[in-house]
């Protein structure tokens, strides 16, 4: 199998993302998009998926994070999706239930080729710091452009970032299921023979 990886450039009026990932390397990511919490959350995903994921991001954050999470998003889909191919030899299914302190999460994932987003995730409104609503828009983003099928809920909670974490964390565990190699099925891994 030849190493799975991507290197993608998106540039707009916007935003400009220069990323790059390797689903069979484990060597440590840098990332840098500007946004602190989005590098946090990005660096624990790619340590628990067991991937390389460099990131060097800018945008217009001086009006919000939007723009610039969105296409950290789309571009890291798209990345994936270039990367993982023809998914010929894949697990392709995920799950993780994760504990953070008081916070616990559940993931489930397909790489599928067909998109969808569901999450549930009770993230009280702040008025300071990261804007917590955009972890749904970076995964709507990153579903899309991927191609998989991700289910989120959070089971408890109380504390945002803790919340966060789980969330990043358990979407990583989930994902180094699915992208790890199926040693008994080297074929594409569906009864249709393409995904």
């Amino acid at each position: 199998m030849k190493i799975r990886k991507a290197h993608l450039k998106r540039e707009t009026t916007e935003t400009k993302v220069d990323l790059e990932v390797n689903l069979d390397s484990a060597k440590k990511s840098s990332i840098n998009t500007t946004i602190d919490f989005m590098d946090h959350m990005l660096t624990l995903f790619s340590a628990h998926a067991g991937i390389s994921l460099n990131i060097k991001a800018e945008g217009d954050t001086k009006i919000d994070d939007h723009h610039l999470v969105e296409d950290i998003g789309i571009t890291f889909g798209l990345a994936f999706k270039q990367a993982i191919g023809d998914k010929r030899g894949i697990v392709r299914y995920g799950h993780f239930l994760l504990p953070m302190d008081e916070a616990l999460a559940y993931v489930a994932l397909d790489i599928s080729g067909r998109p969808h987003l569901s999450y549930q995730a009770d993230i009280k409104f702040q008025t300071t710091g990261f804007n917590y609503d955009l972890i749904e828009e970076f995964l709507i983003a990153f579903v899309n452009n991927a191609g998989i099928t991700l289910h989120i809920k959070m089971m408890k909670g109380r504390n945002n970032h803790h919340i966060a974490e789980s969330i990043f964390k358990c979407f990583g565990r989930a994902m180094a299921d699915a992208i790890s190699v199926n040693k008994k099925n080297k074929n594409i891994p569906s009864t249709k023979g393409i995904l």
